[in-house]
């Protein structure tokens, strides 16, 4: 589209041209006729009645000449304004693809971000941190169990309770700390990507 606008703008320009140098032939053509007609009324005065008959033919003949300059400058124009309406249907159209393009390159990265959004969210390796947590809090279920199941039958004493309590927070250190690690071990493998 760009290069049919240069086209037509190349050729609105030589039309532009072919006016400019049709409107001087038609200001000498003018200038000729107005110099012939003098010349036919001179010749008259004078009692030249060849003189003022061959000024008169030169005259008839320079107005052909004249009429004919005046018709092209008349198409020339007519050209040049429909030259003038392509040129803006034309910009309009470009405009519009210019338009329609950003849109299409719009949604083209849009849908690009959610592919790679999409993938991170079927990644394996944040499967896999998951599954390794679940792992963890199993073991950390199955340690405690452990220790209740130590507790199981034997009288509560306070000696024993405080011990339970001990290695209850223990257990809930052990724990917090497994979750941060693995919490990070997640976040840095979804920073990497």
């Amino acid at each position: 589209m760009e290069d049919t606008l240069v086209e037509v703008r190349s050729a609105a320009a030589r039309s532009i041209a072919d006016k400019k140098d049709l409107n001087r032939r038609l200001e000498v053509l003018e200038s000729e006729l107005q110099d012939w007609e003098e010349k036919a009324e001179l010749a008259l005065r004078k009692g030249r009645e060849d003189l003022t008959k061959a000024a008169l033919v030169e005259k008839s003949r320079v107005q052909s000449a004249a009429d004919g300059v005046r018709a092209d400058y008349a198409a020339v124009d007519e050209g040049l304004a429909k030259l003038n309406e392509d040129i803006a249907r034309l910009e309009a159209k470009l405009q519009d693809a210019k338009a329609r393009q950003k849109a299409l390159l719009a949604r083209h990265k849009t849908a690009n971000s959610r592919l790679a959004a999409r993938k991170k969210i079927h990644d394996y390796k944040i499967d896999d941190a998951m599954v390794r947590f679940e792992q963890y809090t199993r073991r950390i279920d199955d340690v405690e169990g452990r220790i209740e199941a130590y507790d199981l039958g034997l009288p509560k004493d306070l000696n024993h309770e405080f011990a339970s309590l001990e290695a209850e927070e223990s257990v809930k250190k052990e724990f917090d700390e497994l979750k941060r690690r693995v919490q990070g071990e997640t976040s840095q493998a979804t920073d990497s990507e």
